[in-house]
């Protein structure tokens, strides 16, 4: 293994490799900690996993949390975790933390999506995209984004100073460039229009962050990384790829990694993160934001990501959905009422070492709150789990076999396991 890049306590060590690919295995060194790669990051927005301790996502083999600087930023304030000594220890989480810039949840929140964007294409192209019956609350020009917050309409302006300058009180390990969201439906135009801006905010979050860093020398080093957009276009998705490596500070400051998001075809998902992965540098780690079903997992690894976040597993979880080998089904079902198995005998989880599938059924009709915690840690555990073993399969020079062996089993949605 070789290092290949180092600032301070943060750096990136290459491992094993897949022969002809850009899938590899690493080790992401910070100040709060080693995250051993591929490795999924699971998303604890408001300094939290809903539902799960801190101490829990420990023993649930999480190497590193991620947190939402929108929502942090709105409450409690970043000021407030800067003053509690940064996220982790906010939230009494002792290892690696990242956040995101916020751009996402003010565009997506701000048009009306919510949590959820487009995934696929569609006929109709506008560049004034909103969801139907929404107000927009987000407005974005050359210098930022105006937009009003989705808890009591106040008014807000972030930039990429504002962006920076929020991440670093918030004090995570690794934090994201301010870039600017856009849709499978607004058209090649804008595309090409919003790239350049997210390039642009992209070499003012790396002047800040240097002024930043030299501000704060009593803060552990936070690495930035940049944000890697251009939809569903090859052309762009190497063009922004390019031009990001390419960006220096004003005192030769370059971006820790890179991370690859925007909205795309999720049936190219992997084509698109292998384009990427073919024009950044080798030697920096590439996050992939927002993915975390086990198709898009394989397709992303082999395709060249260290590292990924979603709110998925969580999110399901409190919804009664549930994930095992062959895919995932809801545990609300009346099938399950008097099932006295546990979720999957093959998970090592605390959830499917002590409870039963039909006291899952029982807590989420009777609405108890305890069933969002007992189905997000069998959640979170499965997808971790799942890295790991795929990072182990890379190691072990056998990742075809164990990619085409979890896929033929894996059906997605279904009725019961």
């Amino acid at each position: 293994m070789f290092c290949v890049s180092d600032r301070g306590k943060f750096s990136f060590t290459v491992g094993a490799r897949l022969e002809g690919r850009h899938g590899r295995t690493g080790v992401l060194r910070t100040p709060h900690g080693d995250i051993a790669t591929p490795a999924f990051i699971p998303v604890g927005t408001k300094a939290t996993v809903k539902a799960v301790l801190p101490e829990a996502m420990r023993d649930l083999g999480a190497q590193a949390l991620l947190a939402n600087a929108y929502h942090l930023y709105l409450q409690p304030g970043p000021d407030i975790v800067d003053e509690a000594g940064g996220l982790g220890t906010f939230m009494n989480w002792p290892g690696p933390t990242f956040t995101d810039s916020g751009g996402f949840q003010v565009m997506s929140l701000g048009v009306g999506f919510k949590k959820v964007l487009a995934m696929e294409t569609v006929d109709v192209r506008s560049d004034d995209v909103i969801a139907k019956g929404k107000e927009r609350l987000a407005t974005v020009d050359d210098d930022g984004v105006t937009f009003r917050s989705h808890l009591n309409g106040s008014k807000h302006r972030f930039t990429p100073e504002v962006s920076m300058g929020i991440q670093h009180q918030l004090g995570a390990d690794i934090m994201f460039a301010f870039d600017e969201l856009t849709t499978l439906m607004n058209t090649r135009g804008y595309q090409e229009k919003s790239l350049q801006r997210t390039h642009d905010w992209a070499q003012r979050c790396i002047d800040e962050h240097e002024r930043l860093t030299e501000e704060r020398v009593h803060r552990p080093y936070q690495a930035l990384f940049a944000v890697v957009q251009g939809a569903q276009y090859e052309d762009l998705r190497r063009k922004a790829s390019r031009e990001l490596e390419e960006i220096r500070g004003k005192a030769g400051t370059e971006f820790d990694g890179y991370g690859i998001g925007g909205a795309l075809e999720k049936h190219n998902l992997g084509t698109i993160v292998g384009w990427c992965s073919d024009e950044l540098p080798e030697s920096k780690p590439r996050h992939m934001l927002g993915i975390s079903e086990p198709e898009d997992l394989f397709a992303a690894i082999e395709a060249g990501a260290d590292t990924f976040d979603c709110v998925n597993p969580s999110r399901v979880g409190r919804n009664a959905g549930i994930y095992v080998d062959a895919g995932r089904f809801n545990i609300d079902t009346s099938r399950f009422r008097r099932d006295f198995t546990p979720i999957d005998e093959t998970c090592d989880c605390y959830t499917c070492a002590n409870y039963t599938r039909a006291y899952l059924h029982h807590l989420f009709k009777a609405k108890e709150m305890l069933a969002a915690t007992l189905c997000t840690i069998h959640n979170e555990r499965f997808t971790i789990r799942l890295v790991d073993r795929i990072r182990e399969s890379i190691a072990g020079g056998y990742f075809d076999e164990f990619r085409d062996d979890t896929l033929g089993r894996w059906q997605g949605r279904i009725t019961a396991p």
